[in-house]
């Protein structure tokens, strides 16, 4: 592309397009009454009530409060109302304090936490009788907000749209995690493409944490048994919305610094720390609902990292009148759920055995069983002394309850894991599925949330997943839903101008030359092996024709990262930057570098089309393609994870026919002749018919169908309502020891 093409691209955009970082108080308050009577500093407590709840991050009159504070700050905080707050200088203070419009708003949106924290909930109305205890869910990682980093992909994405949405439908949840003070990888990419990894400190400062402190204001501690050692546990307390999610953490002087530096960074490659990390987060989780005596009816392992939980309860249920262990554990098994996401073996934790007997050989006499009977929990065949102990296989083994995270998944996990049930044949394995979601409020931009009120009408939210809400989408003026989509993918070019390294000022980047006209694929994901992010490089030439073509231009945007130890997954990033680098490619394959929850609004806002592409079927589900078809962004997707529920035919597209891939290079180039089959013919003509008026109406339909059908389903109040009826409840009945009843609680 040449310069001056460039330059002339630029100038279709507008000069401060509206966007969801727009830096103004939300029109909704300045016709607003004047704020309650009260001094200066109720704005500031109001402001730091808001700030402290997770509330905040998906409601975006309460994000704009903080953004339009101090614009800069914001930005460069990530967005964090914490660093915001402390960070205002004195006169600014002073000029948000005369500032009517600023006053109403901080007042109004407070009001609005208050009344979201004490209303009566959907839960109240639909569980009549008296539950038992709350439902503890444990996660190794939680994905809330780009500026609080404890998370590292899918499971964390999922988790922390699993906490609003219970929260939003007013669930007894609590949540159990680890914080984790370095946090995930920040990535950076070097000339040579090479992705290096840095891992900043997280102050406690700079987070709405608040350390858990007893009546004589001394630290909340549990201690932890590893092995010969005794480690000292705090935590910390998070509000998301309604629900308190704890954060367990060792780096205090008592520990010995090895054990101080199990909470520094997730996913640490170091299998003596993983371990160690996931005894934290199992029994230390336990140990500290103990400590708050916070009453649990159930216990729900969001995967295997923290199925040690379950062996500190048959503990405890054996020391409670010396109860036998068969016994001992039915009644936890009675009352846990275990969720696994992956059906790729790397990511079903083991440990080999010397580190299960060097961290785990008293638990064998706490239990009161043989060593060998405790690791043959966690093996899929008992009594094989070669094999690893595994996290799944314990969870399986101790939870009830238990599925997948998609249709396709289930079956999957079922022959999986057939071994573990040897007397069960495939289709008789106790292990279902829930589709996972999104939270929608989370994920969608505030512009299409505003076209949403008008066609599907205010309120709509509270019925997100009843189909019939939806159809409005068809009285969508095509011009109405193009238009914003325009406006959307030019804030996602923008967006993508001032992303460093990738800046607007500098017009060699690829990034710079990026066509907010062009028919643009985005690809935004971890870059596993399985997910295979280069097929769509396969065939370079060709790829390049369909790219370069000067009528139907396209562009690809790229972003992720690879775990810190996969050599793979880093190869592969190194591949598509070295490709978009090339003269053929430059300007119409872009690598983002430090993908996280910002960058990722960003795209699922703006792009046309989501690019998915694994090995199937080893996407457990996959949850990034829904974000863009709640803005009208059609799937291109190998039929794996949630697509195959999803797909009609006319709210995007299939890649493979639903063939599996049986890990040969033929298979590779058999979906990736797919794929370009389908950009050539369907995907790129579709995009580029348009009418006298510029408008693709053929696209749009498809666009309006996407929309109508996906997030009506795929949302994450439909997921929770459905582990509520399937699993939570059954599991809350066994604790109770009495019927508990739900009604309309079937999604």
């Amino acid at each position: 592309m040449t310069e001056s093409r460039v330059s002339t691209r630029r100038r279709r955009l507008p000069e401060r397009p509206e966007t969801r970082g727009e830096s103004s108080v939300p029109s909704s308050t300045r016709r607003s009454a004047p704020p309650a009577r009260g001094d200066r500093r109720s704005v500031w407590t109001r402001l730091d009530a808001i700030a402290r709840n997770l509330w905040w991050s998906w409601n975006p009159d309460a994000a704009a409060l903080f953004r339009y504070a101090d614009p800069k700050l914001f930005h460069a905080s990530t967005g964090n109302p914490i660093v915001v707050l402390r960070g205002l200088r004195a006169g600014r203070r002073e000029q948000l304090e005369a500032d009517l419009a600023f006053t109403t708003a901080v007042a109004r949106v407070r009001g609005r936490l208050r009344d979201y924290l004490n209303e009566e909930t959907w839960y109240d109305r639909t569980c009549r009788r008296a539950r038992p205890g709350r439902i503890a869910y444990f996660c190794m990682e939680y994905a809330l907000h780009e500026s609080l980093p404890w998370y590292a992909g899918g499971l964390g994405v999922l988790a922390g749209d699993h906490l609003k949405s219970a929260s939003d439908l007013g669930l007894p949840l609590v949540a159990i995690g680890i914080f984790w003070h370095k946090g995930y990888t920040r990535q950076r990419i070097d000339e040579d493409g090479n992705q290096h990894d840095r891992f900043p400190h997280l102050p406690v400062s700079d987070t709405p944490l608040r350390e858990l402190r007893n009546r004589n204001r001394r630290p909340v501690t549990v201690q932890i048994q590893m092995g010969d050692d005794r480690v000292l546990a705090g935590a910390y307390r998070l509000e998301v919305g309604r629900i308190p999610l704890f954060l367990l953490d060792t780096d205090r002087p008592e520990n010995l610094p090895r054990h101080r530096a199990l909470v520094d960074v997730l996913y640490s490659g170091d299998r003596d720390m993983r371990i160690r990390q996931e005894m934290l987060l199992g029994i230390g989780g336990w140990q500290l609902l103990q400590t708050l005596r916070i009453p649990v009816a159930v216990y729900h392992l969001n995967e295997g990292h923290a199925a040690f939980a379950s062996l500190e309860r048959i503990r405890e249920e054996r020391n409670r009148g010396r109860t036998p262990f068969a016994d001992a554990l039915q009644a936890v098994r009675r009352t846990t759920v275990f969720t696994t996401h992956t059906p790729v073996p790397a990511g079903n934790e083991e440990f080999d055995p010397h580190l299960v007997s060097r961290y785990l050989w008293r638990y064998g006499r706490l239990i009161r069983i043989a060593h060998e009977d405790l690791e043959d929990l966690g093996r899929v065949k008992p009594g094989n002394k070669r094999e690893p102990f595994g996290m799944t296989p314990l969870a399986l083994r101790t939870a009830k309850y238990c599925n997948g995270v998609a249709a396709l998944h289930g079956e999957v996990a079922r022959r999986m894991w057939q071994r573990v049930y040897p007397r069960e044949p495939v289709e008789k394995v106790p292990i279902g599925h829930v589709t996972n979601g999104i939270h929608l409020r989370t994920w969608l931009h505030p512009r299409m949330g505003t076209l949403l009120n008008e066609f599907l009408g205010e309120g709509w939210e509270d019925r997100q997943d009843d189909p019939a809400r939806w159809a409005g989408i068809a009285e969508v003026p095509d011009g109405v839903l193009w238009k914003l989509h325009v406006a959307l993918k030019h804030e996602l070019v923008e967006a993508c101008w001032r992303h460093p390294p990738h800046t607007a000022r500098d017009p060699a980047t690829p990034a710079a030359a990026l066509d907010p006209d062009a028919l643009t694929i985005g690809f935004a994901r971890r870059f596993a092996p399985y997910k295979r992010a280069a097929l769509i490089f396969t065939d370079p030439r060709r790829l390049a024709r369909i790219l370069n073509d000067r009528r139907r231009p396209v562009q690809i945007i790229f972003a992720g990262k690879a775990h810190p130890a996969d050599a793979d997954g880093k190869a592969i990033i190194r591949r598509i930057v070295r490709f978009s680098r090339e003269p053929r490619f430059r300007g119409r394959v872009v690598f983002l570098e430090d993908y996280d929850m910002g960058i990722a609004r960003h795209l699922v806002a703006g792009v046309d089309v989501w690019l998915n592409n694994p090995q199937r079927p080893r996407e457990a589900s996959g949850t990034s393609g829904m974000k863009p078809a709640l803005h009208g962004g059609l799937n291109l997707s190998i039929l794996d994870g949630w697509w195959p529920e999803a797909c009609n035919g006319k709210n995007g597209w299939a890649i493979g026919r639903g063939k599996d891939h049986n890990d040969t290079p033929a298979t590779d180039r058999r979906d990736a002749d797919d794929l370009y089959r389908i950009l050539e013919r369907q995907v790129v003509p579709l995009y580029y018919d348009r009418d006298e008026d510029g408008l693709p109406h053929r696209w749009i339909a498809r666009m309006k169908n996407a929309i109508a059908t996906i997030p009506a389903f795929f949302n994450t109040h439909r997921q929770v309502k459905e582990y509520l009826t399937h699993y939570y409840v059954p599991a809350m009945r066994n604790a109770a020891r009495a019927p508990q009843e739900v009604s309309n609680a079937a999604p």
